[in-house]
């Protein structure tokens, strides 16, 4: 089985490589009902398009209740701007909490549905720091998320050493010989 994923690994390493359709990135997460915070890790599926897909899976590990998240959110981008996206978000996801008895909610239990909606804000460059607000429809709770996504093949001459416009005509490297 280690065998398939690093094969796996592989081939997928040329597609993230070279091209500007996947970004992946990790969040700090806190959810205000339940006074937990967490961290998450996604990736991001054609992060310039319209349209973004975002697995994601989120960890709430400090705080009375501990949880865990896997799911999909489909992000839409409804202003765009040269440095920064505005966008709406939809998610759905598998919620597993590991302590349900320490939920003051009614007939808390392990395995559970988490239905979201939500609206964030995002830069436009190589990395991209995001903060997202998200309202969890079935139990009615709201939790932030702020973290920074970075996106593979980026080449749009954001800054950093291989900025040509930022370096000088004048500058020659040395040479040893």
């Amino acid at each position: 089985m280690k065998n398939v994923y690093i094969t796996i690994t592989l081939i997928l390493i040329p597609f993230l490589g070279f091209n500007q359709k996947i970004g992946a990135g990790g969040s700090l997460l806190h959810n205000v009902q339940s006074e937990s915070f967490g961290a998450g890790a996604r990736l991001s599926i054609f992060p310039d398009n319209n349209f973004s897909f975002v697995p994601q899976f989120s960890y709430f590990f400090v705080g009375p209740v501990a949880e865990w998240t896997a799911g999909l959110s489909i992000e839409l981008k409804v202003r765009r701007r040269k440095h920064v996206n505005y966008y709406l978000l939809a998610h759905g996801g598998y919620n597993n909490w590991i302590n349900p008895e320490e939920s003051h909610m009614n007939g808390a239990q392990t395995a559970n549905v988490n239905i979201e909606g939500g609206i964030g804000i995002a830069g436009t460059q190589c990395l991209r720091p995001f903060l997202e607000y998200r309202y969890n429809l079935i139990f009615r709770e709201t939790h932030f998320n702020l973290g920074f996504l970075y996106i593979f093949g980026c080449k749009n001459n954001t800054g950093g050493y291989r900025n040509r416009i930022r370096m000088k005509s004048r500058v020659k490297c040395s040479s040893l010989f």
